[in-house]
């Protein structure tokens, strides 16, 4: 970083990684559902690029586990059942878990100053009852949790794992917390970071996984 006010370079994104963010995001959103099959020509038009980069991007979403590949078919977008629903949040609470670890280590005021910025979209979204506005706060909650460690490779693996939480939320909107149970939740967090005390934020972040699956196991 170039001393205040100085001009730098403008990071600039190449067309494959702003197809992968595009249906990366149709995927979690539900546009593109879960087993549809996705056909080149059909998305390249839609897109308006042609099919080389459109490929590549779609080869990164099979390494990311989004897509599937099913030889002599296609490519596939996948499905969820319930063993997944308990793996990706196993999975994300170990990441969120070491996040939270790093975050007691290193600038805490930095977290809560970003946390509290998200928490008070989400405060806003459960105050109009908007499930879908919840749905994003909540998520970009957990996406500055893990980006306020300071690591991007945790950042990097809870991707994929926050697109699979969205489209397992889409699929099961009955069983997503009250609106004041969602905000107290993660109320909590912040206060717990706030206040520096790093065995109850461990606590939290745990109960919040698996309080999530307990909801979900029962659809």
């Amino acid at each position: 970083m170039g001393r205040l006010g100085e001009l730098e370079p403008v990071p600039r994104r190449s067309t494959v990684e702003l197809v992968s963010d595009e249906l990366r995001s149709a995927i979690m959103y539900g546009s593109l559902e879960p087993g549809a099959q996705l056909g080149e020509a059909d998305l390249a038009a839609r897109l308006g690029i042609s099919r080389g980069p459109l490929r590549e991007a779609m080869q990164r979403l099979v390494q990311e586990g989004l897509l599937v590949s099913e030889p002599h078919r296609g490519l596939f977008v996948i499905t969820l059942d319930q063993g997944d629903v308990a793996d990706i949040y196993l999975a994300r609470l170990a990441i969120e878990r070491a996040a939270c670890v790093l975050i007691m280590e290193r600038n805490r005021g930095e977290a809560v100053v970003r946390l509290t910025g998200t928490l008070d979209a989400l405060v806003e979204a459960a105050r109009q009852r908007d499930r879908v506005a919840m749905s994003d706060a909540d998520q970009r909650f957990h996406q500055v949790l893990v980006s306020s460690s300071g690591s991007p490779r945790l950042e990097r693996m809870a991707q994929t794992l926050l697109v699979e939480t969205r489209m397992c939320l889409n699929a099961l909107q009955d069983k997503y917390p009250e609106p004041s149970e969602l905000v107290e939740e993660h109320r909590r967090l912040v206060d717990a970071i706030a206040d520096g005390e790093e065995e109850r934020l461990l606590r939290l972040i745990e109960e919040h996984m698996t309080d999530s699956i307990e909801r979900l196991r029962t659809t």
